[in-house]
């Protein structure tokens, strides 16, 4: 039979029951893994600045912000370290405690790894063939005056690809460029209308992020250049523009390499 404080609220300020001991590893693994996953994408940020790499995924502009947001996002995090367990948690089952924990620590172990112990990467010709190349990322006013400021000078190889790809995406006639030697540096990637005789010679334009980075580059055109070439090595083209020679590809222009020096991947392979 029901008792006589059946379907009662409690009184005001009676004691709560305190938090069923099943739930609080669970509570306990969530709250310590969600603080360490923060830990470890803080450090990880400021250690990116620290050294230097942080441009591999962020536009310079965004360098200074980045940095301090992450640092007040430590001071967060280590204040959460102080902050106590709810009253009524009560301490845990060994067995369940032992497996909460150790699940959280080895996710943690795992995401430590990957942030801090494994180098940084920068894009590569597997995200550049999921995007167009030259159909994006170029401020076209800004390119073509830093464009138009060098050729003033008559200083042609110290145009770099971008600025190369404005002023290409200006006038493609040839009589423009007949005297003009390019020397550009960038990656090897194939032209995927005639990858056995075309490449470009190719760079990622980062606006904000490496999520946005949209891919550019000059048509080299050299038949079996797989033969001294892999996709993603890094190269110094020397060389002018004609009439792209491939009945394949889409580029009317193309470069006609008269050196082309296998290189060491910039410190800063991106262009902004």
């Amino acid at each position: 039979m029901p008792g006589p404080n059946d379907g009662v609220p409690p009184a005001a300020g009676a004691p709560t029951s305190p938090r069923p001991l099943s739930s609080v590893p669970g509570y306990l693994a969530e709250r310590w893994r969600g603080i360490g996953l923060s830990l470890v994408v803080v450090v990880g940020t400021i250690w990116l600045g620290v050294t230097g790499q942080l441009g591999l995924y962020i536009h310079p502009r965004y360098f200074v912000f980045t940095v301090v947001m992450a640092a007040l996002g430590l001071m967060f995090v280590v204040a959460s370290f102080v902050v106590r367990t709810p009253a009524g948690a009560g301490p845990l089952s060994a067995r369940r405690g032992a497996l909460a924990l150790t699940g959280s620590g080895l996710l943690l172990t795992i995401a430590a790894i990957a942030v801090l112990g494994l180098p940084p990467a920068t894009l590569t010709s597997a995200t550049a063939t999921q995007r167009e190349v030259n159909s994006g990322g170029l401020d076209s006013e800004a390119s073509s005056a830093q464009a138009a400021a060098l050729v003033g000078t008559g200083d042609y190889e110290r145009l770099s690809v971008k600025e190369w790809v404005s002023l290409l995406a200006q006038s493609s006639d040839p009589g423009l460029y007949a005297d003009k030697t390019a020397r550009v540096t960038g990656f090897v990637l194939p032209d995927a209308a005639d990858p056995d005789n075309v490449f470009y010679v190719a760079r990622f334009v980062v606006t904000c992020c490496a999520v946005d980075a949209q891919p550019i580059g000059l048509a080299v055109f050299q038949p079996g250049w797989k033969a001294s070439y892999d996709t993603d090595d890094w190269v110094e083209v020397t060389g002018t523009f004609r009439p792209n020679p491939s009945v394949r590809s889409t580029d009317a222009l193309a470069l006609q390499p008269t050196d082309i020096t296998p290189v060491e991947q910039p410190s800063d392979p991106y262009v902004y």
